[in-house]
């Protein structure tokens, strides 16, 4: 049996593994009266989260960088919600919280599935690298802006990446790499702040039935990776172990956690192929949870954001 065989049919203590599908690890799950809220949903890994989590019965609000997008996206998911939410654009995320709010939307599930990936060049945008902006900031808009519309055993997931570990730590000295920008590592520091902040967010939850963990989702051949040619050589030896996994597989461990009764109660974690696994020794870094939040916050804070809840 070959290394990729044995690697794809290994399954975890969860019972699910590599080759798990969302629809899998999903089945007999009665989502019905849930309020699942995916970001990224015109494509790849989100579209296909939403499609397995609607036919388990939950309601469906679908963010795309325009609610045109976003509609096209759910045009066959029965009572699901398009939502513009351009991560980026702090202006289009508090408008997506006002929105929801305006509806009067309890939520079961936050599904922070939305990213940039390995900008080429280094492009700064309210005073912030892209990546960060968008895969960090945008979601920490989005959470916090809605934690009170969270339900008293919502989870949120937060998709992060092992490319967390190109990133050393978050640089707070130079945020945004004015002093020397390298596409892997600002990418990395972007994963690694999905890490530390859906950690940030267990710990506000403690005492309560919400959960907030980090995932990888796998190497995964979406448009996510359109710019990689300037590094395909970080991902050669990957894929030449592993190869790609599917969308349908890609979006299992995201579903995973959005939706299994057996991690209702874990929290603060991070999870690949639908196990818990060890993330790096600087996403473990108690302190940097605490200075990232102060960073977001204040980000927060000067886009005139309400942290709630």
């Amino acid at each position: 049996m070959s290394l990729v065989s044995l690697i794809k049919g290994k399954r975890g203590a969860s019972g699910f593994g590599y080759a798990s599908t969302a629809a899998q690890v999903t089945e007999g799950i009665d989502l019905r009266g849930k309020n699942v809220l995916v970001t990224g949903i015109n494509s790849g890994i989100g579209a296909e989260s939403a499609r397995v989590l609607a036919e388990r019965g939950a309601r469906i609000l679908g963010a795309a960088r325009t609610t045109d997008k976003a509609a096209e996206a759910l045009a066959k998911l029965e009572g699901a919600i398009p939502l513009a939410c351009e991560l980026a654009e702090p202006s289009s995320v508090l408008a997506c919280v006002d929105e929801i709010r305006r509806r009067d939307l309890e939520l079961d599930v936050i599904l922070c599935n939305a990213g940039i990936m390995m900008l080429p060049t280094r492009e700064i945008a309210h005073g912030h690298e892209k990546q960060f902006l968008t895969n960090h900031l945008g979601h920490f808009l989005l959470v916090t802006g809605l934690l009170d519309r969270l339900r008293s055993d919502a989870r949120v997931v937060v998709v992060s990446s092992e490319a967390h570990r190109w990133a050393s730590r978050i640089r707070m000295d130079d945020i945004s790499f004015a002093n020397g920008y390298a596409a892997p590592e600002a990418y990395g520091q972007s994963k690694l702040a999905n890490i530390l902040f859906a950690r940030g967010l267990a710990r506000r939850f403690e005492g309560t039935a919400r959960t907030a963990n980090a995932c990888h989702p796998g190497v995964i051949s979406t448009n996510l990776g359109r710019h990689m040619g300037t590094f395909v050589k970080f991902m050669m030896p990957i894929a030449s172990v592993i190869a790609f996994k599917s969308i349908p597989q890609g979006a299992a461990t995201q579903c995973f956690l959005a939706a299994h009764p057996s991690v209702a109660g874990t929290s603060g974690k991070y999870f690949s192929d639908c196990n818990e696994a060890k993330s790096s020794h600087a996403a473990r870094e108690d302190v940097s949870v605490e200075d990232l939040w102060r960073l977001s916050a204040s980000f927060a804070d000067q886009h005139g954001a309400t942290l709630r809840g």
